[in-house]
């Protein structure tokens, strides 16, 4: 009977209730609307990270785990996400648990944001905010990727990039450009 009862709730969670408990969601359902499995994801992510109860959160830990096996989608409930989210074609997205994700990031499918286990780059990354990175590329290691950067597909970072930059290739090139990520970036609500 608990069960069904938590079943229910997590059904009719809207965005607006989530966006008022945790007061740093937002998601455009219409950006979103071609991948209803991604924004399920999200809404029990961030019900995960802003629920106090014991049980709300070991349902929102088997429910990601379910996902975790269904898409490949590896990010981890402990994860420090910001606002404004974007999964695009979410599958095989992987992401660290100590990795740091700012406000307005776009993942696309394939994305690894990973951790270095030695070395002078041990550690994992920190993205900025409005960062862009496109399918099949590698974030590794203690970088910092700064505010507005477009990581182009299939591209492998392992150095710190500054704030409006565009980044490609392997190893990575950065090239510095304003408004790097102008009309890239979805789920923008400022």
């Amino acid at each position: 009977r608990k069960n069904s009862c938590f079943r229910f709730q997590m059904k009719n969670l809207s965005e607006n209730r989530i966006y008022k408990m945790c007061d740093m969601y937002s998601v455009d359902y219409k950006r979103n609307k071609g991948g209803g499995h991604t924004l399920r994801f999200l809404r029990v992510l961030r019900l995960f990270q802003c629920s106090k109860n014991k049980i709300v959160k070991f349902f929102c830990k088997l429910i990601l785990r379910r996902y975790r096996l269904k898409y490949g989608l590896e990010i981890p409930a402990e994860t420090i996400i910001g606002k404004g989210l974007y999964l695009g074609h979410a599958f095989n997205i992987t992401v660290n648990d100590l990795a740091v994700i700012g406000d307005y990031c776009n993942l696309h499918k394939g994305v690894v944001i990973g951790r270095e286990n030695r070395g002078p780059r041990k550690g994992a990354p920190t993205l900025g905010n409005k960062v862009w990175v496109g399918i099949n590329s590698a974030i590794v290691g203690n970088v910092i990727i700064g505010d507005d950067v477009l990581i182009a597909p299939c591209t492998y970072v392992n150095c710190d990039v500054p704030s409006h930059s565009v980044v490609f290739g392997n190893p990575c090139v950065i090239k510095h450009r304003d408004n790097a990520t102008e009309g890239y970036i979805n789920n923008i609500n400022e």
